[in-house]
């Protein structure tokens, strides 16, 4: 039984996804919170949901699909609270999130982390993602200056349990 409830994030839910994307330790990652918040909350072709657990938001995860038939494949974002680290409450959520799209007929899911994001990359490859290279100054830091991304994949059949 999962322990995590992915929902469908709503604007009454803006307050909460402001909050978790401004913990410096999510910022660092993610950047700029007002910004990021209204990404997440636009109207637009990507998913997006709330992770609850015992009945609290503590995090957001999104997917996006590439639907080129001979591309096809889909992304996943993910942001949880620092104080729920360390419960495996993400990794939960990238393992419903990843089964949904690959029953949904992907073959291939992508994650992008920051190269110096240690711990998403270590909670990724438990999960069975792969990495595929270094994204060379991917994106831009809230300092102005530009970071590494690591592109990783996990094939269906891959998701580690």
């Amino acid at each position: 039984m999962n322990r995590v409830i992915l929902r469908t994030l709503t604007e009454a839910d803006r307050a909460r996804v402001h909050e978790i994307l401004s913990a410096p330790e999510v910022a660092q990652w993610w950047g700029d919170p007002d910004e990021e918040t209204d990404g997440l909350l636009a109207e637009g072709e990507d998913q997006t949901y709330a992770i609850e657990y015992e009945g609290h938001t503590v995090g957001v995860i999104q997917s996006w699909e590439e639907l080129t038939r001979r591309y096809r494949h889909a992304g996943i974002d993910l942001a949880v609270h620092p104080d729920y680290y360390g419960l495996g409450l993400g990794a939960e959520a990238i393992r419903i999130l990843a089964q949904r799209l690959f029953d949904q007929g992907h073959h291939r899911i992508t994650i992008d982390p920051a190269a110096a994001n240690v711990r998403a990359i270590h909670v990724y490859e438990k999960l069975g993602f792969r990495r595929v290279g270094i994204l060379r100054d991917y994106e831009q830091g809230l300092d102005g200056t530009w970071h590494d991304g690591l592109l990783m994949d996990l094939l269906k059949g891959e998701l580690k349990g």
